[in-house]
């Protein structure tokens, strides 16, 4: 890419985000839409604007930059709070190697004319970045120890950083898990691999009987994990006929203000989709399908309280001292049976995981290992055929009727700004729900730890394809006549094509910051979405708020793509460092945003009090890791006599990863004691507790919950298990 492609592509992206937050300034002081752009303060019972709706069209950046992480933690709770740490973090690692690396090494690079006197790189042309670069230096140049300073200073900088950052989120969590908030998580344990019930003995009995000998002043009640596939069917669909019967009185009620006072009852299709089949009364048909689902489902709740009891459950204690010692404790000799941990939130439960035995588990999780590494095997060659034949060259090369066309200065300068950039991120939209659905398929017990999961997974697959697939496949396409000639030539020119790539990845951060963060701060298609079915579709308040609830950050692909500009960022940083200048605005225009949207618009959908944070620090190190290769592979090439001082870098990373998981760890996998003793404000009422956990599906209207499920469970008969 020349000099004028990219500040074409730099300025475009530049206007459109400036259009973008205009819009957003514009729209978001309309009354109609303060459930798009404030539903978070909405939803706490807050006003919408609060000094928002000033004239100043930056009041919202005033504000961001004024929030707390009090005010962060008191909106959008700790795992928002451990997602800004991070991104603070990581802005703090970029802005501190940049003011080293460029002033030193961009003078360095600049001057150093030998190679832009011979005018060539790995693909024949000497473009304005690779004078920027350390692909502008000659090899064995003196001035090499000015980057091999540089490659030190970032790994040491970094190391600070994220020391620093792990101590403050292990205390940012401390905190919040000594809140005298009555939590019921905090109250219970998630207990695995039960025994087979014994003769004579009721499941809920066997642990019941187990947990009050080993825990005989403590144990409170269990609740037994049920097969709830059934009569959640049932339940659904009477929620669905509910919903309907709501929306068909609501448009007989319009119509009797807009028409006649007898009005027009509104009527409906019984067959597929509301398209086909008899046309009946909707709000009698619906009526008639309620009363017709209420006692099926009593009598299937009956039935799966009583007779699908399953080899899990969830046990209470009388308080959180108790339970996370519980938690803690080795409660079997073999690693197979009464498997105990401490109890997510009840939100978050996957129900249908937990009865999972630990062999079934362990089974599972190496069979989606192996199917995601295949995955991200294959998925390079798409990847690299994708950056192969968006480079202009290539695409006159591969497909020569284009050349007329793409030779056009105005088509060439928009498709070399945008066209590989765009086909990558659309390549990649299709990929996070099918990673999250695997990393269910492993028995995960909870929602936050499947995103965890399907983050880590969605990470190495950006990082292996993405970042190593359009480093290796756009130089190797370009090179591949040089190569066959020159076999032994191969990894030289690969190296050597390394500078020549963070042009596009320069446009690709530049693209991600200014597009992708104007488009989160506008909400273009909630506000589009919001409209259409406010206007179309919605006609109760349950339909309308539900048309504009917000969701949550989206961790598991969120903090992914950003782990991929910190892997492309510290790779670049020494080699081209001006990408630097580029992932301090991504990183910080990203704090300033998402702040914004953290404090009025997002609102989380579960609670783990900043679990994510020792994965976010092991994938910063493993992205400082690749770097730290990357430099000593690079440094090689250029035939470097101090390439061998950059061995140690690798060996400190992986030395200051143990002592840190040393060190701070367990506080996250499992509640340090002196948190949990903290004392309550208040006597926590331990059949709410109980009644949390119970499932939406198996709550009666007509019995006091806890004690329809108590009963079902005393009920058994005790001539054997019913599993």
């Amino acid at each position: 890419m020349d000099l004028s492609s990219f500040v074409t592509s730099l300025a475009t992206s530049f206007v459109i985000f400036l259009f973008l937050m205009l819009l957003f300034v514009l729209l978001s002081r309309k009354q109609g839409n303060s459930v798009v752009y404030f539903p978070n303060r909405i939803l706490k019972g807050l006003e919408p604007w609060e000094r928002s709706r000033s004239k100043n069209p930056f009041a919202w950046i005033r504000e961001a930059l004024s929030s707390t992480e009090a005010d962060i933690i008191s909106m959008s709770g700790v795992d928002t709070a451990v997602y800004f740490v991070f991104l603070s973090s990581v802005l703090s690692i970029l802005v501190l190697s940049a003011l080293v690396l460029l002033p030193v090494l961009l003078p360095v690079a600049a001057t150093d004319y030998t190679l832009s006197k011979k005018n060539s790189t790995s693909n024949g042309t000497f473009s304005d970045f690779d004078k920027l670069s350390m692909g502008n230096i000659e090899v064995r140049s003196p001035r090499l120890w000015a980057f091999l300073i540089g490659t030190y200073w970032v790994s040491f900088v970094t190391f600070y950083i994220l020391w620093k950052a792990y101590r403050h989120v292990s205390d940012l969590r401390a905190t919040a898990l000594m809140s005298p908030e009555v939590k019921p998580e905090q109250f219970a344990v998630l207990v695995r691999d039960i025994p087979q019930v014994p003769e004579g003995k009721t499941r809920k009995e066997q642990v019941d009987s187990y947990f009050r000998t080993i825990h005989s002043e403590t144990f409170y009640r269990s609740m037994i994990v049920t097969d709830n596939k059934q009569v959640n069917k049932i339940w659904e669909e009477l929620e669905g006929y509910r919903k309907k019967l709501a929306h068909a009185e609501a448009i007989f009620a319009d119509s009797k203000r807009t028409g006649t006072s007898e009005g027009t009852r509104p009527a409906s299709r019984v067959g597929f989709l509301g398209l086909a089949g008899k046309k009946v009364d909707t709000i009698d048909y619906c009526n008639e399908k309620i009363k017709e689902l209420i006692p099926k489902l009593e009598s299937e709740q009956k039935s799966t309280t009583r007779e699908k009891q399953q080899a899990a459950a969830i046990v209470f204690f009388n308080s959180r001292l108790a339970a996370a010692s519980a938690a803690q404790a080795v409660h079997a000799q073999m690693p197979d049976s009464w498997t105990v941990t401490e109890a997510p939130e009840p939100r978050q439960l996957i129900w249908s995981n937990l009865p999972i035995k630990y062999y079934g588990r362990t089974i599972r999780q190496c069979i989606v290992y192996v199917v995601v590494a295949l995955v991200i095997f294959f998925f390079m060659i798409p990847i690299t055929i994708i950056s192969a034949f968006t480079t202009l060259d290539n695409l006159k090369r591969l497909l020569p009727f284009l050349k007329s066309i793409v030779d056009i200065v105005q088509i060439k300068t928009v498709l070399e700004a945008y066209l590989p950039q765009i086909a990558l991120i659309l390549f990649l939209a299709f990929l996070p729900k099918f990673l999250m659905m695997f990393s269910k398929a492993e028995g995960i017990p909870s929602q936050a730890h499947a995103e965890r999961a399907s983050s880590g997974k969605f990470f190495y697959f950006t990082v292996l394809n993405v970042f190593l697939g359009v480093t290796v496949g756009g130089t190797l396409f370009g090179t591949l006549k040089t190569i066959e000639k020159n076999p032994n030539d191969a990894i030289p020119i690969l190296g050597n094509g390394l500078p020549a790539n963070a042009a596009f990845f320069v446009t690709f951060v530049a693209l991600k910051f200014f597009i992708g963060y104007g488009l989160e701060l506008f909400r273009l298609v909630p506000l589009i979405i919001f409209h259409l079915k406010r206007k179309y579709l919605c006609k109760t308040e349950a339909e309308l708020k539900e048309a504009w609830a917000p969701g949550d950050f989206g961790y598991a692909t969120r903090i992914p793509n950003d782990m991929l500009i910190v892997t492309i960022v510290l790779c670049y940083s020494v080699i081209a460092p001006i990408i630097l200048l580029f992932g301090v605005v991504y990183f910080g225009l990203g704090w300033l945003i998402l702040r914004n949207q953290a404090l009025k618009v997002y609102v989380p959908s579960y609670e783990s009090y900043g679990r994510m944070w020792p994965h976010m620090h092991s994938r910063i190190l493993a992205a400082l890791i690749i770097y730290q290769i990357t430099m000593f592979g690079f440094f090689g090439i250029k035939e470097f006599v101090a390439t061998v001082l950059l061995i140690p870098l690798p060996i400190f990373s992986f030395f200051f990863s143990y002592v840190c998981s040393k060190k701070y760890y367990r506080s996250f996998s499992s509640t340090p004691l002196e948190v949990a003793c903290q004392e309550l404000k208040e006597i926590p009422n331990m059949e709410s507790i109980y009644r949390a956990f119970i499932p939406a599906c198996l709550r009666s209207e007509k019995f006091d919950d806890g004690d329809q499920f108590e009963d079902a469970l005393a009920q058994l008969s005790r001539t054997g298990s019913t599993i």
